[in-house]
C-alpha cells in the first residue's frame, strides 16, 4: 500500500473506520536501545548490558524498552500518511496501551495503523488511530494502543 496524502479534515474524514496501511520495517538495535537509556535515564540491564541479559534474562538478549517502542510510532505515522496543509500536529494521547510481546534486540518492528474517529473541535481535527506495531515473524505484536492526534489545517 501506497503513503497516503491528506490535505484537509475532509479528505482526512473518507477514512474513519478503514485501515490506513503500515509502515516499513525498523531493526531496533542495540545502539539505539543504548541511546534511548541514555536519554531516558533508564539503564535497567535487561536493556543495556548483553552479557548479564545472556544468562539472567528469560529472553537471553537485550530488550527494547517499552516506551521506545512508543517513542517511534509517529516515525512509523510518517511512512503512512503525508498531511499537506497542516500547520501543526500535536501529540493529544495515548488509550489503552498494552505491551504485548517483548522487542528483542534487532527485531524488525513496522506499524498498522486504522482510523478510529475524527472529530472537528471548532477547526482543529482530533484524530483517533489504532496503532499496532508488528514485530517481524512474530504472530503476537509488540505494542497495541489507541493514540489521539491534533491537526491544525490551513
Amino acid at each position: 500500500m501506497s503513503k497516503l496524502t491528506i490535505g484537509s479534515y475532509e479528505e482526512f474524514e473518507t477514512f474513519v473506520g478503514k485501515d490506513l496501511g503500515y509502515s516499513d520495517y525498523l531493526t531496533i538495535t542495540q545502539e539505539q536501545i543504548n541511546l534511548f537509556a541514555e536519554a531516558t535515564i533508564d539503564h535497567q540491564w535487561i536493556h543495556t548490558d548483553p552479557e548479564r541479559a545472556k544468562s539472567d534474562s528469560p529472553f537471553k538478549t537485550t530488550i527494547a524498552h517499552g516506551y521506545l517502542t512508543v517513542s517511534i510510532m509517529p516515525y512509523f505515522w510518517a511512512q503512512i500518511v503525508e498531511f499537506k496543509n497542516v500547520k501543526l500536529m500535536v501529540n493529544y494521547g495515548i488509550e489503552n496501551l498494552k505491551f504485548n510481546q517483548a522487542v528483542l534486540v534487532n527485531s524488525e518492528l513496522r506499524m498498522k495503523a486504522k482510523l478510529v474517529s475524527l472529530k472537528n473541535l471548532r477547526g482543529t481535527t482530533k484524530a483517533q488511530l489504532h496503532i499496532v506495531v508488528e514485530i517481524k515473524d512474530n504472530p503476537k505484536p509488540a505494542m497495541e494502543t489507541d493514540i489521539i492526534f491534533l491537526y491544525h489545517f490551513n
